[in-house]
């Protein structure tokens, strides 16, 4: 993939987000109006649907439009455990506050083998098993998307489903997640403006098997306390072109991890990553940790206490190699161990040095 410019990627991203109207306003091919206990939906200015279920009323909305039509769900409540499943070419935004709970193994609000789906806001409250899950989508898009969890994963891309395209997304904003914040599978091309992740079980951002990315900002705080993920993780050969190469695809803009678990984590034959700069401390875990990892690049920033900066390797994988880390370490150990294939490091700062 020929790289273009962070600053016209997200400009164009930007643009394209801010001059789109606010949600709900013009005229809606459809809505779902009204509060708890007294739901409308109306579809070309027709009423279809009266009652206290929430579910029954986006679902018979959703079924009167069709793709190239915008749903609009003005209204805030419960949907349960049910499951609404957004077809191709349809606009669904929530303007109100919608609150899930488990659906074993199912995401409350999905979007499965389709095109062209457009989710430009949501708001998620609960406890979901996937607040939002996907797979074999091409061309889909997320806006703002914004979810306070108290428990489950907050967007998921399936692993062992058909693969994605061209997914974008704005800005997402998870809290509370029991597990990843955001976890991806098997895309090729993906875009991300932001992913800010506060008090997460697990990752920030997870990218596992996905290739031709550029992502602005992964943002942690108390993300992955006590275990062994991160704010920003890559994962199962992501970034591996199909040629089995790890040509540079991923470009990541700026990683912040503020406590938590670790900060970087890039392992199981993943790489072809540049990450522009990274602005870490207080980590529980290690502040970045390369293993089994091929053509890795940090060009700058800092660590400031915390666990240790590491170069590793595990016996089932080749050797890590390929990397170049230039940073400001205070405070931390900076460790290469087993000594790596073709590494470059550019240290700064009182870190103590253990390398090859």
């Amino acid at each position: 993939m020929v790289r273009s410019t962070f600053l016209s990627a997200f400009l164009a991203l930007s643009l394209a987000t801010f001059s789109s109207a606010q949600c709900g306003s013009g005229t809606p091919d459809a809505t779902v109006s009204g509060s708890s206990g007294s739901f409308t939906a109306s579809v070309a200015g027709s009423q279809v649907y009266s009652g206290s279920d929430l579910y029954s009323a986006i679902q018979t909305a959703l079924d009167g439009i069709s793709s190239g039509q915008r749903l609009s769900i003005l209204a805030s409540g419960s949907l349960g455990t049910n499951v609404i499943s957004i077809p191709s070419g349809i606009t669904f935004e929530g303007c109100g506050t919608i609150d899930v709970q488990a659906n074993n193994g199912r995401g409350n609000i999905r979007s499965l083998n389709t095109q062209d789906v457009s989710i430009p806001y949501l708001t998620l409250t609960g406890s979901p098993y996937f607040g939002m899950h996907f797979y074999g989508v091409s061309r889909l898009s997320l806006g703002e998307i914004n979810m306070a969890l108290s428990g489950g994963l907050g967007i998921r891309f399936e692993r062992d489903e058909a693969a994605n395209s061209e997914v974008s997304m704005d800005s997402i904003n998870i809290s509370g997640a029991g597990s990843h914040a955001v976890e991806t599978w098997n895309i090729d091309g993906l875009t991300i403006n932001s992913v800010v992740a506060r008090d997460v079980g697990e990752c920030g951002l997870l990218l596992q098997s996905t290739t031709n990315a550029q992502i602005g900002t992964v943002d942690g705080t108390n993300v992955a306390t006590g275990t062994g993920y991160a704010t920003f993780r890559m994962a199962n050969a992501n970034g591996r072109l199909s040629d089995g190469s790890y040509e540079t695809n991923v470009f990541v803009e700026n990683v912040v991890a503020r406590g938590g678990g670790r900060g970087v984590f890039c392992v199981s034959e993943s790489g072809g990553v540049q990450i522009g700069n990274v602005d870490i401390s207080d980590t529980g875990n290690n502040a970045i940790l390369i293993e089994n990892c091929y053509g890795v690049e940090i060009l700058g920033g800092s660590v400031d206490g915390g666990g240790d900066v590491r170069i590793s390797a595990r016996d089932e994988f080749a050797n890590t190699r390929d990397v170049s880390i230039s940073l400001e370490v205070n405070g931390a150990n900076v460790v290469e161990r087993p000594c790596g294939e073709n590494i470059s490091w550019d240290i700064s700062g009182d870190a103590s040095l253990d390398v090859c």
